[in-house]
């Protein structure tokens, strides 16, 4: 099954590499950092389940949005990829909120 890719949050081309879409600074030039939230079974759900699953996201990050510079969904993957503007515990917080949404969702890494 060939799924997509769905950029969250702001919406970008998914198509190219992630490597080459996600922002490495800030507009001042500090770090951004990186983390994953890994949501087992999600590319497996029905595709309404999905659609409605990506505008809670969005909506939830939204709720972020002054740390948030990038997300993306990779149903292939069942993967959640945020990139923030480093300040504490944001990536705790980020992924305690996707788990109100999907209590399935691990934070699997973040730097």
């Amino acid at each position: 099954m060939n799924l997509p890719r769905h950029s969250i949050f702001p919406l970008l081309d998914a198509s190219e590499p992630l490597r080459k879409r996600v922002p490495t600074v800030d507009e001042y030039g500090r770090a951004l950092s990186d983390f994953m939230v890994l949501i087992p079974g999600l590319r497996d759900r029905s595709q309404v389940f999905i659609q409605s699953i990506m505008g809670e996201l969005q909506v939830t990050l939204s709720h972020f949005s002054e740390h948030v510079v990038f997300a993306e969904l990779n149903l292939k993957l069942n993967l959640l990829w945020v990139s923030v503007k480093p300040r504490l515990n944001v990536a705790a917080e980020i992924a305690g909120a996707v788990q109100e949404i999907l209590p399935e969702a691990k934070l699997v890494s973040h730097v």
